[in-house]
């Protein structure tokens, strides 16, 4: 449970700084099924400024996070139907990156590292200071902002939605395959430098060795098909001896 002592300890302080800040236009998401908790939270962020939903139990919670768009959402890590940990995976599956700071009890550093890879952003074990659990709140939703500027590649007439993975280019639609979409995101993420082969075994395939085979060129060649077939301007280009390179 929150520590209602270190939270009123801090609180007064940080309001006058606080109000009228860009906070104001922030919304966040709290599952969280300690009602006393929860109350306390509410109050405290919404003096602030926040725009704050809360949902007793996982379920509920899931289903808000779905149906609206928040900035960022706070979730206990132990919650009724739904534990906080499930609702961050059918997230992620849903291919939703809203930043998620979990709320737990649970405190050591595997059930830490375990929140973190089962895609949350942030962990934060109860009892905790408000002002930490603030502090917290405001670089997720920085994040979350850099995030969403991020989501959105474009070279030339050629464009990556992350989110809605989806590849255009001069405004036609263009199917890949998974490994083609993270090669083309690789090197959208690079234009104008040269990636070498070994840069792609490790970056989209995680390998750390040369296993010995053209699989790199075969699955290009298919990129390549994809992206500059039917152009008159090819993209992809290859840099002999050296690797790939996109640009105009």
């Amino acid at each position: 449970m929150v520590s209602d002592r270190r939270m009123a300890e801090t609180r007064p302080s940080l309001l006058p700084s606080s109000v009228g800040s860009p906070v104001t236009r922030m919304k966040l998401l709290l599952i969280e099924d300690d009602l006393q908790a929860a109350e306390y939270l509410l109050k405290s962020l919404r003096e602030i400024g926040y725009s704050v939903d809360h949902s007793p139990d996982g379920r509920d919670g899931l289903e808000k996070a779905t149906q609206r768009h928040y900035d960022v959402i706070i979730a206990d890590r132990q919650l009724p139907h739904l534990d906080g940990l499930t609702i961050i995976t059918s997230l992620r599956e849903r291919n939703d990156r809203t930043p998620v700071l979990i709320l737990s009890a649970l405190g050591t550093v595997d059930d830490r590292v375990h929140g973190l890879k089962a895609g949350g952003d942030d962990y934060l074990t109860k009892p905790f200071a408000f002002a930490e659990l603030l502090a917290r709140i405001e670089a997720l939703s920085r994040r979350g902002t850099a995030l969403a500027e991020s989501s959105r590649l474009k070279v030339a007439d050629l464009e990556l939605d992350l989110l809605a993975r989806k590849v255009t280019r001069a405004g036609q639609n263009i199917d890949l395959t998974t490994k083609e979409f993270q090669l083309l995101e690789f090197l959208m993420r690079r234009p104008g430098q040269v990636v070498t082969r070994t840069m792609l075994l490790e970056g989209v395939w995680n390998l750390h060795f040369d296993p010995q085979t053209n699989i790199t060129d075969v699955h290009m060649s298919r990129l390549r098909n994809a992206v500059d077939k039917g152009f008159s301007r090819p993209l992809i280009h290859t840099v002999r001896g050296a690797g790939y390179v996109l640009k105009e």
